[in-house]
């Protein structure tokens, strides 16, 4: 696959990912309408999930390598978050809330079943194979294999497990076969399991890692650790002991670390240049403030002409005049506010780069006036060790041969 190939896949992954977000929302809205019908009580964690995944997922596997697995992962894990949501919440909406008005219900339902754990079960190898898309050491294969057949048997098992699928009230597994044992809790605590050990082997990792791979591991190896503790701390053992209290202080707590976790790994990218994308997240974060700033003062100085053109006149229209010139101050103030952003842009998050480019222009202005050689010979070496910052910086000067060859000539002479 061409990087370009790979762009457009994972930007369509994203796309379809916020779709699947939106008509959520807009059933989640229709079934609230109902008191009678049940909420689905993950709601919030697959919103996180699929906006927060989604979108860095788009990122990392745009920019970097199409064999590099982890923005794939990323990518994944918000698609199919976004399709556990679609799915619970049509399937509460077409067989609770307005039963017989759509078709396909049951086999939402169904989906729900069994995508939850495959849903999870690529967190479980996220955890593994971040930042490089390789395991920690050939120590984890056995993990990692044994995690696959888990995550495999568990979701057969649960897209037959008949019975009440319990994220969804009292809506019945449609497929679900009698006689098996319905192990919906116990496949609920080894995923969490799954994910716990596979958070403890970015803490393997952040211990071997050195220079820049620790700090770009270290902000998601934290967060990743905070939140699968809480997962297990919400949905397992605080049922287990029957402490509710400690149910929400878990559920608080994970919902806190779902947040920091696309935020840690925007800080790994941002910061560290995970990946080599910080040109285009710079360019992203300057083209969209000025969008946002732009587009507030356009239809912020319309509505306030046209209040007081309204006032004066009693007329309803705006002069084309008027528009034309709001167009003009738009585009005038483009170029200025362009510098302006991504001045602050650069000082607020890429301030080692500012730094630099601030340095090599008071260099030129030295340049024009300065002739002593030993003076700016001590100015270069130091804007090397300014911009650069290298372990260590010699400067060798060619000798003027043509000024030895003239002496030679006179002293022929």
């Amino acid at each position: 696959m061409s990087r370009r190939t790979a762009a457009l896949f994972a930007w369509s992954m994203w796309v379809t990912s916020f779709t699947l977000t939106a008509l959520s929302l807009l059933l989640l809205v229709l079934n609230v309408s109902h008191p009678d019908v049940p909420i689905y009580p993950y709601w919030l964690e697959n919103i996180l999930f699929t906006v927060g995944y989604a979108t860095v997922g788009a990122i990392i596997a745009s920019r970097s390598s199409p064999e590099n697995l982890v923005g794939w992962l990323f990518c994944a894990i918000g698609l199919s978050f976004g399709v556990i949501h679609f799915s619970a919440e049509y399937a509460i909406y077409t067989l609770q809330a307005q039963p017989e008005t759509l078709i396909g219900g049951e086999a939402a339902a169904w989906i729900l079943s069994w995508a939850w754990v495959l849903a999870v079960g690529l967190i479980v190898f996220l955890a593994l194979l971040f930042p490089d898309g390789r395991l920690p050491s050939r120590r984890w294969r056995w993990f990692a294999w044994l995690s696959l057949l888990l995550i495999f048997t568990g979701a057969v098992w649960g897209a037959f497990t008949p019975g009440l699928i319990l994220s969804l009230g009292r809506i019945n597994n449609p497929l679900g076969v009698e006689g098996l044992p319905n192990v919906w809790k116990l496949t609920q605590t080894l995923m969490l399991t799954l994910i716990f050990v596979s958070a403890v082997s970015l803490v393997v990792r952040l211990r071997r890692a050195r220079g820049v791979e620790r700090q770009q591991i270290k902000w998601f190896t934290y967060t990743a650790v905070v939140a699968s503790s809480a997962a297990l701390l919400t949905y397992t053992i605080s049922e287990a002991i029957g402490a509710l209290w400690l149910r929400w202080v878990g559920y608080v707590v994970m919902q806190i670390a779902l947040i920091g976790m696309p935020i840690s790994m925007g800080i790994a990218i941002l910061r560290y240049r995970l990946y080599e994308i910080d040109t285009i997240i710079n360019r992203t974060l300057v083209y969209v403030t000025l969008t946002a700033i732009l587009a507030a003062v356009y239809f912020g100085g319309v509505a306030a002409t046209q209040t007081i053109f309204r006032t004066l006149t009693n007329q309803e229209q705006l002069p084309q005049l008027v528009v034309v010139a709001s167009t003009l101050v738009i585009a005038a103030l483009f170029n200025p506010l362009r510098r302006r952003i991504q001045s602050f842009i650069d000082r607020s998050f890429y301030r080692r780069k500012y730094d630099a480019a601030k340095a090599l222009d008071e260099f030129s202005m030295k340049l024009r006036d300065e002739t002593d050689l030993n003076a700016l010979s001590d100015d270069l070496v130091g804007v090397v060790r300014e911009t650069m910052q290298p372990a260590y910086v010699s400067l060798w000067l060619r000798p003027d041969t043509a000024s030895k060859g003239e002496q030679a000539d006179s002293n022929a002479y």
